[in-house]
């Protein structure tokens, strides 16, 4: 009997549970409207990795190829919190004479929320947000 109060997993092991107290797993697919192929992935999963196992787990792969290399990443990092006021085509301008290639500034600083923008409103609230980033 699995017992769980997460409301993901709540379908899935009540579905296990009525298939152990009917004693009759296509009785138990018919009641709860789920094939006896999802029952048995259901079950394996339970049976392999408890009923944590039964969580959502996402089918898509991470895509590394579209990520900026570490060393242009601390670069762009490094030049926005200097020069927060620069918008992204001076950011990348001025790299590229740094001898920097970022293609795509704009992705690299929105892993660190940071906010290219030219309102001093928005730096001092950068800069407030992030103390850590702005001292490095």
């Amino acid at each position: 009997m699995l017992h769980t109060t997460n409301p993901v997993i709540k379908h899935k092991a009540g579905l296990l549970n009525l298939a152990e107290e009917l004693s009759n797993v296509s009785k138990a697919c018919k009641i709860m409207g789920v094939s006896r192929d999802t029952f048995y992935r259901y079950r394996e999963l339970a049976d392999e990795g408890g009923v944590d196992a039964l969580l959502n787990r996402s089918r898509r792969a991470p895509n590394l190829k579209n990520r900026t290399d570490e060393a242009t990443e601390r670069a762009v990092v490094d030049y926005v919190v200097e020069f927060l006021a620069h918008g992204q085509h001076r950011t990348s301008n001025e790299l590229r004479k740094q001898g920097v290639l970022s293609p795509a500034v704009v992705s690299v600083p929105s892993g660190y929320d940071i906010t290219l923008r030219t309102s001093k409103n928005a730096c001092k609230r950068w800069k407030r947000k992030w103390p850590a980033m702005v001292l490095n």
